[in-house]
């Protein structure tokens, strides 16, 4: 039976501070910047081109990490209503509708904590919904709209028509910022920012290795989360750049000294989806009851799988920002592919099972999974259980319900592996007594 109460180990420590302290910088300079006059841009978390509105110091800003701290901090239930009541349906994506609330409501301008874009990018990837949220934003703020069309990943290894194809988008992009800002496009530069990406890339894969060991050092779902931030919206900065080699050390050090995430590992997980941000520890908590710890995630992949090799080339710099936006991402890959990133992860960090958390106005992660399941249960012989809420509104989650899931796959699990540890030692006892 699992615990009666959660784990009170802060296993967080150090990671989540420098994690609080970079994101809060970045946030900090998104209040300035309604009132400065620094240019801001609207960019996508997936696959998106951030290294070049660096170049000309057009701060980035992500519409989905706005909505995302607002449902972590209990705030986003009120603007979903206000999005609903001038017509946005019930099943529409939540960030939508949180971020869309949100603007109506005074949230963005100078009245806000998030400055007015100077130009919004939709660099669609996958998620054909983000094409008419970040037309309305267009729209509710008469601010232009540049639209990246990514072609969607159809082999293992994009064209090189489709690569030249985003190139020339690309460029189009470089002309649009250099008439926003007056400045002239530098290849040097972006070389450099290139450089902190890679920097930052190569730390966020060696620390998502370090999972592979016995007790994992964070967990790859949850913790993860302190990680995504930096390696999504500053990418690019040598301050991302060196939080990972900070964190990779606090992580080395864990595992040199056998420290794992909890007190105790008791199952090793890969988890599917995105996480409900608004009852996040609760959420959390149900997992660490049973001392179960995800060594994997493919949520933490939306913004690149950087896991599997790929950086940032300042050699070659626009051509590698349009092979990350096309193939290095989850958003633009196809079920299939998906299933192949959820089997390594399940064989070289070694899981128990695969939990598929469900998100009801999300279509781009929930289609599917159903399918999903019953592959991995009937097909590759993976323990898989799979729960339903919202990332971000909150009168999707049923904690009884979710939480009585939870137990019952757990036991079941608990009852299997026991039953083989039996099994085990009788086959010993019969070998030693030959």
């Amino acid at each position: 039976m699992p615990a009666t109460t959660s784990p009170s180990r802060d296993y967080r420590g150090i990671i989540h501070q420098l994690s609080r302290d970079i994101m809060t910088g970045w946030m900090t300079q998104l209040k300035e910047a309604t009132h400065d006059g620094t240019p801001a841009g609207y960019l996508m978390i997936s696959g998106n081109c951030v290294e070049i509105l660096r170049c000309f110091d057009i701060l980035p800003v992500f519409p989905e990490i706005n909505a995302l701290q607002l449902a972590i901090r209990k705030n986003s239930l009120p603007y979903i209503i206000k999005s609903e009541e001038i017509g946005y349906a019930s099943d529409n994506c939540a960030y939508v509708k949180a971020d869309v609330g949100y603007t109506l409501c005074g949230g963005v301008g100078v009245d806000g904590n998030t400055p007015k874009p100077a130009l919004i990018i939709c660099n669609f990837v996958g998620c054909n919904v983000y094409i008419k949220w970040f037309e309305h934003c267009s729209a509710m703020m008469n601010v232009p709209l540049v639209m990246l069309d990514i072609p969607f990943l159809r082999e293992d290894h994009p064209s090189d028509a489709d690569v030249q194809y985003v190139l020339c988008q690309l460029r189009e992009l470089i002309a649009h910022c250099e008439r926003l800002t007056g400045r002239k496009f530098d290849i040097d530069r972006l070389r450099e920012i290139l450089h902190h990406s890679a920097r930052a890339e190569d730390g966020w894969s060696r620390a998502k290795d370090l999972c592979k060991n016995r007790p994992a050092p964070f967990d790859a779902y949850f913790d993860s989360i302190n990680m995504m931030g930096p390696i999504n919206a500053l990418r690019g900065t040598k301050e991302a750049a060196d939080f990972f080699d900070r964190t990779v050390a606090e992580y080395e050090g864990m595992v040199a000294d056998g420290l794992g995430v909890l007190d105790e590992e008791r199952f090793r997980i890969v988890v599917e989806g995105p996480p409900p941000y608004p009852h996040y520890r609760n959420f959390r908590n149900l997992f660490e009851t049973w001392k179960a710890v995800a060594v994997q995630s493919t949520y933490s992949t939306v913004g690149g799988i950087w896991e599997f090799g790929f950086r940032h080339d300042p050699n070659r710099p626009l051509e590698s920002i349009a092979e990350q936006m096309i193939l290095h991402n989850l958003c633009n890959r196809s079920l299939l592919e998906r299933y192949k990133q959820i089997q390594s992860y399940v064989r070289d960090w070694q899981a128990d099972a695969l939990v598929i958390h469900g998100i009801k106005s999300c279509r781009l992660f929930s289609a599917g999974q159903g399918d999903m399941r019953e592959y991995f249960a009937r097909e590759m012989g993976v323990p898989t259980l799979m729960v339903e809420s919202d990332l971000e509104d909150p009168r999707y989650y049923a904690e009884a319900q979710i939480k009585n899931r939870i137990d019952a796959f757990f036991e079941a699990l608990q009852y299997k592996r026991l039953r083989g540890e039996r099994a085990e030692a009788a086959r010993a006892e019969q070998v030693e007594a030959r």
